[in-house]
């Protein structure tokens, strides 16, 4: 695993807030995520560097696929990397309660998505509207969830359904140590399969995860596949 700039974990405090800093940018956000911590802004206008002590990950082999989401999925086409700024506009919508996309987490993680780190997973609908998505960001075998959107309007389970493609694209890509982080667990997620591990287990995971080649982000439409339940 690669040096720490935050300091070794057995250093760091017993909390899920490591530290803050005044300094926000691309190479300090991928440092991070390689040493097991994310960024999301603390108070004081610092940005705070988050490795939650119980860390939520979604087990590839884990995701639960109900009945009517098996039904859901089949009136979406999903994409990859083909409306990254939508989806970046619809989880940082400032009417959601407890936002965090603040305009330098747009801006850093659209020079990430530029420099083919970050990614985003869409879905349509037939008639060619984004009814919701994810994003996150991939490194070697890793891939760590920020947020995820739909558009109640029209896009019931959708960010769902690019859930489902996203483990379906991670499986794809093979490696049994390969790493979905969601970063903290809620009841929803934990409906979808999620489960909480100590930080040093997590740590442990992602040692092993990121030597692993990427996924294949190759933008444009993903195969329509039925979930597996």
């Amino acid at each position: 695993m690669a040096e720490s700039p935050f300091g070794p974990p057995e250093l760091w405090r017993h909390d899920d807030l490591v530290a803050v800093s005044r300094e926000f940018d691309t190479d300090l956000v991928l440092q991070a995520y390689r040493c097991g911590l994310f960024p999301m802004p603390a108070r004081g206008g610092l940005m705070g560097w988050w490795s939650p002590l119980d860390r939520a990950v979604l087990p590839l082999d884990g995701l639960r696929v109900t009945r009517s989401l098996r039904k859901m999925a089949h009136r979406y086409e999903v994409r990859v990397d083909t409306d990254f700024e939508g989806v970046l506009a619809g989880c940082g919508d400032p009417r959601r309660p407890d936002g965090w996309i603040d305009g330098s987490v747009r801006r850093v993680y659209r020079a990430l998505h530029d420099a083919g780190t970050v990614h985003s997973v869409e879905a349509w609908t037939a008639d060619g509207e984004l009814a919701g998505g994810l994003y996150g960001v991939s490194v070697g075998g890793l891939f760590a969830g920020e947020s995820m959107f739909h558009r109640p309007d029209i896009g019931r389970d959708a960010s769902k359904v690019a859930l489902v493609a996203l483990v379906d694209l991670l499986r794809e890509a093979g490696g049994d140590a390969r790493l979905l982080d969601v970063q903290w667990a809620t009841p929803h997620l934990q409906s979808l399969g999620v489960v909480e591990v100590p930080r040093p287990h997590y740590l442990r995971l992602l040692a092993a995860a990121l030597p692993l080649d990427p996924p294949d982000w190759t933008p444009g439409p993903r195969p329509a596949r039925a979930p597996e339940a």
